[in-house]
């Protein structure tokens, strides 16, 4: 039986799941394919500490290049992380004719048109299907499940940190920053959770998304991108009054001849199927203009379910070896020549519904101020909730906009935070309603 070799550069947590399946799974790895998977090297710079699997210590190594240079190593397995010296070494392997894998959202949403580009020229295949929720198969299925279709949306949640604190948050009612103690004693987030709760990982795994979605080269730097860390219980509390639960989303979709790409807490319908998601689950939608809506749930993150789609990859493109298929799917679906740089759109112009919170003096004709300056905005209210009447200090005014400008709604409350009658700043949600993001 035909080999493949692998060289695997990173071995943590997912490199120990990826080595983990290759052992257990084997055999139905091997009845799959017809070829066997052979691990042929491992680099790390811990090359020690026990990681639980039994590895034979003469295939590992410190120094990278003697994977990247090996010539009877077929696919490289990039696990290491972050900009560099990742890039460096996918490039190499790229150069030295050999396939990749990686999961490496980060890189490839910075660095990926070039990723991409160097592919293709040097024909040979990249997989990337974890870098974007776990061990669900959105790329794969954005890439060959969806290829009729012109791409309407891809919204959903993509980091599970943030959706076991919102989960936890909404059913407990508990406050952030209790919850995040709790995730980080479980496990479910870092030390340093600041790229998970202020979105930054959701807008790298969104980026790949547009990029795969409408087939155009999308800038990370105009991603808007907000996170979860100012969302309080009372906002929580008013959210379920109105019929809604707020969830942290990445979307992106169509606007014109603009995308829009964004991450920021949105309010959605608890009868959207996406507001039951809870925990560390990811979720993802996708809408085509001839298939419709189309949602994949899974987990998101773990060894194992992130080493699944990693050696699906891998055996994805053992397959294109063994009958020479290699670049039979572009990396993005397009063909390269197709591919252009995104017209994003800026957050200031998206037209959405909202929900906003003041904080205001318990006194008559405070509601009619602040509806007045929201009309002379065009911002007109669909509800609204005031509570007080005896409470001392500042009371809270809730109301839903109709369907608004950003840049009006964002007018509208320097105006309105200004007013004698208001006492703090505003509070401000949006929210995706009717018709699914």
């Amino acid at each position: 039986m035909k080999s493949i070799n692998i060289g695997l550069l990173g071995f943590g947590t997912v490199g120990t799941g990826v080595i983990k399946i290759l052992q257990q799974n084997s055999g139905a790895i091997e009845r799959r394919l017809g070829a066997k998977l052979n691990l042929k090297g491992i680099a790390d710079l811990d090359i020690e500490t026990d990681r639980g699997v039994k590895v034979d210590k003469n295939i590992i190594t410190k120094d990278a290049y003697k994977i990247l240079n090996d010539p009877e190593i077929d696919i490289i397995i990039e696990l290491i992380g972050g900009y560099e010296p990742a890039r460096t070494f996918i490039l190499h392997a790229l150069k030295n004719k050999k396939h990749v894998v990686t999961a490496n959202k980060a890189l490839l949403s910075k660095h990926g048109s070039e990723i991409f580009e160097a592919a293709v020229k040097n024909k040979v295949d990249i997989g990337f299907e974890a870098s974007v929720g776990g061990g669900i198969p959105i790329i794969r299925a954005m890439k060959e499940g969806f290829p009729a279709n012109n791409i309407q949306s891809v919204y959903g949640i993509v980091n599970g940190t943030c959706n076991y604190i919102l989960s936890k948050m909404s059913d407990e009612g508990r406050p952030f920053n209790d919850v995040l103690k709790e995730a980080q004693a479980l496990g479910f987030a870092e030390a340093n959770p600041s790229l998970d709760i202020e979105g930054g990982d959701s807008a790298h795994k969104i980026t790949i998304l547009a990029s795969l979605a409408f087939g155009a080269r999308v800038d990370i730097d105009k991603v808007y991108t907000e996170g979860i860390s100012k969302i309080t219980p009372i906002d929580i509390n008013f959210a379920r009054e109105f019929g809604y639960r707020i969830k942290l989303l990445a979307i992106t979709k169509r606007s014109g001849n603009e995308i829009e790409v964004r991450v920021h807490p949105t309010m959605v319908r608890e009868d959207n199927p996406i507001s039951k998601v809870n925990g560390v689950l990811n979720a993802i939608e996708v809408t085509g203009d001839m298939v419709g809506e189309n949602m994949l749930i899974g987990k998101g993150a773990g060894s194992l379910p992130t080493g699944s789609a990693i050696v699906g990859d891998i055996i994805e493109i053992s397959r294109n070896i063994l009958y020479g298929g290699v670049n039979r799917v572009p990396p993005l679906s397009f063909l390269p020549g197709y591919i252009e740089d995104a017209k994003i759109k800026n957050i200031n112009e998206i037209i959405s519904e909202y929900y906003i919170r003041f904080s205001v003096v318990d006194k008559p004709g405070v509601l009619s101020k602040i509806s007045g300056v929201l009309g002379n905005h065009y911002i007109s209210i669909s509800s609204v909730i005031q509570k007080g009447r005896g409470e001392k200090g500042g009371v809270p005014l809730v109301v839903m906009t109709h369907s608004a400008k950003e840049k009006d709604i964002q007018k509208a409350l320097s105006e309105i935070d200004k007013l004698d009658v208001v006492l703090d700043k505003s509070v401000l949600i949006r929210v995706e309603n009717g018709e699914r993001v």
